[in-house]
């Protein structure tokens, strides 16, 4: 028997998949008490995706996990009307508040909790000139703040997705962070998630070009917040791992139609790399390669441009035709013939992509470190808010000095 049979005789090893928790050990001392702060809380809302997560554990690679972690108090903004918010704090007996302030003290006047999970996103709020849904995020984390303040001391805080959607806002709420000492951390489940195919870059990698994709029409008529924000950060999880590590932003602009397929045209994004990325989605790994025929097909794209501190340009593209609700990403890495590209893999509709982030938020209530790097999201939050500024401004190019020396160091992030 040769050893080519004898291999091909033998069961083929599974893959193991390693959680971020997986490095903490058994579990030591009382789970970690949580406040859940959130704007609305229904059926496959954000606070469903996180929140239920922390109170019943989650679906977690043929499993369930259960977190070390509790959460004791509950304060919903809103009460919609397929709320669930109030059904899982009677059910759980967790205690429900009428404000952030009192959830954090459960009813008194200090810190009574070891975390804070911030969760604004749904409900009904303005939509301001620029397309931005005003999410009250500053004033619920005021709410916080001034709880820490006025105990002398603070707790973990995890934000759901960017930190606000005005800049100063989430400056304001960066800094408070670093001023208190209190550890933050913010995002969403997309840089977490399965990665079809596998694709992970070392630090030190040398891009040349890079674009992440997201199918957004809705969401492109009623504004850039909600799908450039998931495709920005995408985007970012991949190019911060570049040759000479995150450096800043110089410029952005977003462009519409016309104008985004002759920036094409002008070299500013790749059509190949769309191509790319559009193969790794399953309804759309038959779409034509060429620049002509993609730009037939989907027309009216929207494209944000994103120049780097260090010269690195990059591109995040919103469609409206290729396929529905997915995100993927493709680059050109030097001296490689041919583009990398992954599908960000939504797991519907137990939505596990979700616990892959809530095991990285567990690894920060349990440590005191946060897992992923805050500043990603501070720095995408201020490229989304100047792509507003410029569709607002008629597609022109903004300079974003406010940007452009807000590096970071990446951290790994390898549960996929």
């Amino acid at each position: 028997m040769n050893a080519s049979h004898i291999l091909k005789s033998q069961p083929l090893p599974q893959p193991k998949i390693v959680l971020p928790t997986d490095a903490l050990g058994e579990p030591q001392g009382p789970k970690k008490r949580l406040a859940a702060i959130t704007t609305a809380y229904y059926k496959y809302s954000h606070a469903d995706d996180i929140i239920t997560k922390f109170i019943e554990g989650y679906g977690m690679v043929g499993g369930v996990h259960q977190p070390h972690c509790e959460v004791v108090s509950l304060h919903v903004e809103q009460f919609v009307d397929s709320d669930i918010g109030h059904g899982m704090a009677v059910k759980y007996n967790i205690p429900l508040f009428d404000s952030p302030a009192e959830a954090l003290a459960l009813g008194g006047k200090e810190l009574a909790v070891d975390g804070v999970i911030l969760v604004g996103e749904h409900g009904e709020f303005p939509i301001n000139e620029k397309g931005q849904k005003e999410y009250p995020r500053r004033r619920l984390f005021e709410e916080i703040v001034k709880i820490f303040r006025a105990s002398g001391r603070s707790a973990p805080v995890f934000n759901d997705k960017h930190l606000a959607y005005a800049w100063d806002d989430a400056t304001w709420m960066y800094q408070q962070a670093k001023q208190l000492g209190f550890p933050l951390m913010a995002g969403s489940s997309v840089p977490v998630a399965w990665r079809l195919p596998p694709l992970a870059f070392k630090d030190g990698i040398e891009l040349d070009d890079a674009l992440s994709v997201y199918y957004a029409p809705g969401h492109i008529e009623d504004g850039v917040d909600y799908a450039s924000y998931h495709t920005l950060e995408t985007l970012q999880a991949f190019v911060e791992h570049r040759q000479g590590g995150e450096t800043g932003v110089r410029t952005v602009q977003l462009l519409e139609g016309d104008a985004a397929w002759q920036a094409a045209d002008d070299g500013l994004w790749s059509p190949q790399l769309l191509a790319a990325a559009l193969k790794t989605v399953p309804s759309a790994s038959n779409t034509a390669s060429d620049a002509a025929t993609l730009q037939s097909e989907d027309p009216n794209p929207v494209v944000i441009l994103v120049e780097y501190s260090d010269g690195f340009r990059a591109g995040a593209y919103l469609t409206r035709r290729f396929f529905e609700d997915e995100f993927c990403f493709a680059a050109k890495v030097k001296d490689v013939e041919q583009p990398v590209a992954t599908l960000c893999y939504m797991i519907k509709p137990q939505r596990d992509h979700f616990s892959f982030l809530c095991n990285h938020i567990e690894v920060m209530f349990r440590t005191g470190k946060p897992s992923l790097p805050v500043e990603r999201t501070y720095l995408v939050g201020g490229i989304l808010a100047a792509a507003a500024d410029s569709r607002f401004e008629g597609q022109s190019r903004i300079e974003t000095p406010h940007l452009a020396s807000l590096g970071y160091t990446p951290s790994v992030e390898r549960a996929f």
